[in-house]
């Protein structure tokens, strides 16, 4: 076992009288590729953005290295530096060239200077395949590509762990893809990735741990083979005949 980066103790939510996440424990270990899979609506990307501090949990707790992110004296903008997030929605600044969306946080959380925040976004616009297109402003790319920018821009700010809230959920069938071979990529390089995906053949051949929630709870997880291959919730079978039965 690895060391643990990330742990949800007895994490709840609720917006208003809705309770969106219930009593929601699991730990992510270095290396892990950990699939959070699951119906529209059963909580998924609030979680998410629970770890992120986007939202702030109504109880319960998140700790990085042993450390409750939320206790006085975290930095939200240091800590989401360590833990990045891509977004469905891709978040580029359209004001901004795709070189420049990723030295700005660098600059500005990171304290680099230019030039060493410039050669360190080359070289991961390169890892993601888009080294010709860094003069170009977002309005100019597909929505697969504007995702690998989103995921070259996380990864130059050299984060332990990336958080990915479906993020192929907003392209087109042909450029799913692009996205989700740069995923396999990390994955295999083994960067630490807690993704909520609809993508059951990334989730069953690529984590090392699903996570499957309804109705804002943990219904169900373990390893792959576990999960896909002989679930034990009643749920969790039913939800996964509507991929892998056709």
């Amino acid at each position: 076992m690895g060391e643990t980066i990330l742990q949800v103790h007895h994490l709840s939510k609720s917006f208003g009288s809705n309770e969106v996440l219930r009593d929601i424990d699991f730990t992510v270990d270095r290396g892990d590729v950990t699939s959070v899979i699951g119906a529209s609506g059963s909580g998924k990307s609030t979680l998410l953005r629970c770890i992120n501090l986007l939202e702030t949990p109504s109880s319960g707790e998140i700790l990085y290295h042993g450390k409750n992110i939320q206790a006085g004296g975290t930095s939200a903008a240091a800590y989401r530096a360590k833990v990045g997030m891509v977004f469905q929605s891709f978040n580029l600044f359209a004001n901004l060239s795709v070189l420049d969306n990723c030295i700005i946080g660098q600059c500005k959380v990171l304290k680099k200077s230019k030039a060493e925040a410039r050669g360190n976004a080359l070289k991961y616009l390169d890892k993601v395949g888009m080294t010709p297109y860094q003069n170009a402003k977002p309005r100019q790319l597909s929505g697969g590509q504007k995702q690998r920018v989103a995921i070259a821009r996380a990864l130059a700010m050299e984060p332990e762990a990336l958080l990915f809230d479906e993020p192929t959920s907003a392209l087109d069938p042909e450029m799913v893809g692009e996205v989700l071979d740069v995923m396999r990529s990390l994955a295999a390089e083994g960067m630490t990735m807690l993704v909520v995906t609809h993508e059951m053949a990334f989730a069953r051949d690529v984590s090392s741990r699903v996570v499957f929630m309804k109705d804002g709870v943990i219904c169900e997880q373990g390893r792959p083979d576990e999960i896909f291959g002989a679930p034990t919730r009643e749920e969790t079978r039913e939800f996964l005949s509507r991929f892998f039965q056709r």
